[in-house]
């Protein structure tokens, strides 16, 4: 999701904020973006160029950004600040420490940085665009290759509620897998998006070894307080941590999303051999030490035959093809889905795909309804980042949920399909003097992970909503101007997914809400 914006978002874990997708950003906007996103990390991503003389990495050592350390012979470069703990080595941790000479022989199958790290959109000022998502491209008819089943866990008729969690959030956000459990959100949840898995050499990749499936977790940090073990072959991090999760809330599917705002530029390659990009993503799906914690993959393609962090010349049947070789591999019975772009401008990104030739072989769109504006515009003009309706002022026209919506409706995507983002954080500016949208401003506002961008529950009472614009909340505090959803705006948001008929809504991400879900839990009540 993310994205950062996790910017879907997004602009990668160097920003540790936003998507994934949405308008992302998912990928992150982050993103459905997101962007973008744990607790023993602390400054932005972008770190200075020159570093001082590197020193051999120590366990119990803080290490800011930029800072350059050794370790068996190779150099690397700290992308964000932490303080260092045992099973961090910097080539373990490559949302910390970007290697820069020498050889690791790493694992190939280790993609680096999963992203910006909590926020869904692009998060790297990018223009604006919404939906770090990608959309599905056209093609002709590819024949039946069995078009998603009904084994997505018997929820068929029943709206969903998907959360995007993001690997990187166990990190400088200290937001794990048994927080789904203590928030309350996993009873409220159908659905997980695991954000995110890398596409490089055409191929689906592990996105964080570390965080994925080898962090120990002890029996207090564990789903069901029982400690990982050391034993060979034994699964750890967040994969074991969802495995445990399911036993408990037998209901929750899980998906693997791979790419995002930060690794959608692999998908160019991949759409060269889509059969070849399937059979690849099923077997690190099905891999058989987590076979049991997936039930489907998602796509997060920001965006297919147009620009988001690097721009894709694939052509128009790109997405629609690639869509139709993983049903073809994955089957009937494995949910396939994807984050999508929520551009509903004439001529815009949604414009330049078949979202309803590629339909056929989804179970769902993630419409990524969030990032329309945020300071990566930095003297603004203020807006929402995802207004349901449009409003008299609004920047661009056609950068508001149900543009999008009745966009790709118009298109024959059924409404079925379709799920409406929510992002469960802010986007705001500073340097602003009036409180209605359409201010100017000096610059993105001060954010926790990065400028611009805030979760919704520090600004609940930091900067607490003063208005609605366009079916959504704004705040000014003072020289700040922010945007985000409130309970009271999303509940408004799920009668309109009810009233348009829609599959339900998605939002980015699982970390950005309050410890006892306030916002999930205004979804869930409000598709009720």
């Amino acid at each position: 999701m993310k994205n950062p914006t996790l910017s879907k978002a997004l602009a990668g874990l160097a920003a540790l904020a936003l998507p994934l997708t949405a308008v992302v950003a998912g990928s992150g906007p982050a993103l459905a973006s997101t962007t973008s996103p744990s607790s023993a990390l602390s400054a932005p991503l972008s770190a200075p160029l020159a570093a001082a003389q590197a020193t051999e990495w120590a366990a119990g050592t803080s290490y800011t950004a930029g800072t350059r350390v050794t370790y068996n012979g190779v150099e690397y470069e700290c992308i964000q600040s932490h303080t260092a703990l045992p099973g961090w080595e910097p080539p373990n941790v490559p949302a910390l420490w970007k290697q820069v000479s020498g050889d690791d022989g790493g694992d190939p199958g280790d993609g680096g940085d999963p992203g910006d790290g909590g926020d869904p959109g692009d998060g790297d000022g990018d223009n604006g665009d919404p939906g770090d998502g990608g959309g599905p491209g056209d093609g002709g008819d590819g024949g039946d290759d069995g078009g998603p089943g009904d084994g997505d866990g018997g929820d068929d008729g029943d709206k969903k509620v998907l959360g995007y969690f993001v690997n990187w959030g166990v990190y400088q956000r200290n937001y794990h897998v048994k927080n789904i459990d203590t928030s309350g959100s996993a009873a409220k949840l159908t659905h997980i998006n695991y954000a995110f898995g890398n596409v490089t050499n055409g191929q689906c990749a592990i996105g964080d070894s570390y965080a994925d499936y080898d962090r120990f977790y002890q029996a207090n940090e564990s789903v069901d307080g029982v400690a990982d073990t050391w034993d060979q072959g034994a699964l750890r991090g967040s994969f074991n941590q969802l495995r445990k999760l399911k036993q408990k809330y037998p209901h929750i599917k899980v998906l693997y999303s791979f790419g995002g705002w930060s690794w959608s530029d692999g998908f160019g390659q991949a759409a060269q051999n889509p059969a070849a990009f399937a059979e690849s993503c099923y077997r690190l799906v099905e891999d058989p030490r987590w076979a049991d914690v997936f039930d489907g993959i998602d796509i997060d393609w920001e965006y297919p035959n147009a620009c988001g962090e690097t721009c894709d010349s694939s052509g128009p049947a790109a997405f629609r093809n690639l869509m139709q070789a993983l049903r073809a591999r994955f089957g009937p019975d494995y949910l396939v889905t994807a984050a999508i772009t929520a551009d509903g401008t004439d001529g815009g990104k949604i414009d330049a795909a078949d979202y309803a030739g590629a339909a056929q072989y989804v179970d769902w769109y993630n419409v990524m309804t969030y990032d329309y504006f945020g300071a990566f515009a930095p003297q603004g003009p203020t807006a929402p980042h995802s207004p349901l309706t449009s409003y008299p002022g609004i920047p661009t026209q056609g950068f508001y949920s149900d543009a999008a919506i009745q966009k790709l409706k118009s298109k024959g995507v059924p409404a079925s399909k379709l799920l409406l983002g929510i992002g469960f954080y802010g986007r705001g500016w500073a340097g602003v003097t009036q409180a209605a949208p359409g201010g100017t401003a000096t610059g993105p506002a001060p954010g926790t992970y990065e400028q611009g961008i805030e979760d919704y529950k520090v600004l609940k009472t930091r900067c607490p909503a003063t208005g609605t614009v366009g079916g959504t909340a704004y705040a000014y505090c003072g020289n700040q101007w922010w945007s985000y959803d409130t309970p009271a705006t999303i509940g408004g948001k799920m009668s309109y997914s009810k009233d348009q008929g829609l599959g339900g809504a998605f939002f980015w991400e699982l970390s950005g809400d309050t410890t006892n879900a306030e916002l999930l839990t205004a979804m869930k009540n409000g598709l009720s």
